[in-house]
């Protein structure tokens, strides 16, 4: 009797409210137990509206790269074609063709500004390039530390740096056009 007892409290319990007796209230009274219902203004606390806050560019937090493209970059809303300079005060041309024009010469305006910029991101193209060692060299002697990375990763890696407050610049070269879609015919 006991087992039989205990065999249909298990039922009961592992059917989660499905009793087998005449006695017993129907399993889906409330609306809340059933698959199909939705919840509405009308069920408080169980119904819980979902809000979107729309995350807006700081005062003062430096230059933003909006988008890249083989001809150039979007920054703050000024397009600038072919490499640039992303300066705190600045959008200047930058006169290189590839990351073999980058020189000590070409990263001069980069060392010259006050107050020092902290680090220097370069964007080297489709991918990560090697930079001569000697402007390395040459940039680690002023203090600066430089990050050499493809365009697209140098292109966050400034705006995270500039929304953090920090004193970057960057060096940018527009990745070429991307021939992974190219349809080749034979």
């Amino acid at each position: 009797m006991a087992s039989a007892m205990c065999a249909r409290f298990l039922l009961q319990r592992s059917t989660q409210g499905f009793l087998f007796s005449p006695r017993a209230a129907p399993a889906l009274s409330s609306p809340f137990l059933s698959r199909a219902h939705r919840l509405g203004p009308s069920d408080d606390e169980m119904y819980q509206r979902t809000t979107v806050s729309v995350m807006q560019k700081e005062p003062g937090s430096g230059a933003m790269i909006h988008s890249y493209s083989s001809r150039g970059f979007n920054i703050d809303g000024n397009k600038v074609f072919g490499p640039c300079a992303v300066l705190p005060p600045a959008i200047l041309q930058w006169n290189v063709g590839s990351h073999k024009d980058i020189t000590e010469e070409s990263v001069s305006l980069f060392h010259m500004l006050e107050p020092r910029i902290e680090i220097l991101v370069l964007g080297t193209g489709s991918r990560v390039e090697r930079i001569d060692p000697s402007v390395l060299a040459l940039l680690r002697r002023k203090g600066i530390a430089v990050e050499v990375q493809d365009t697209p990763n140098a292109c966050a890696t400034f705006n995270f740096l500039s929304n953090e407050r920090r004193v970057v610049a960057a060096g940018l070269i527009p990745p070429p056009v991307s021939t992974a879609l190219e349809v080749k015919q034979e």
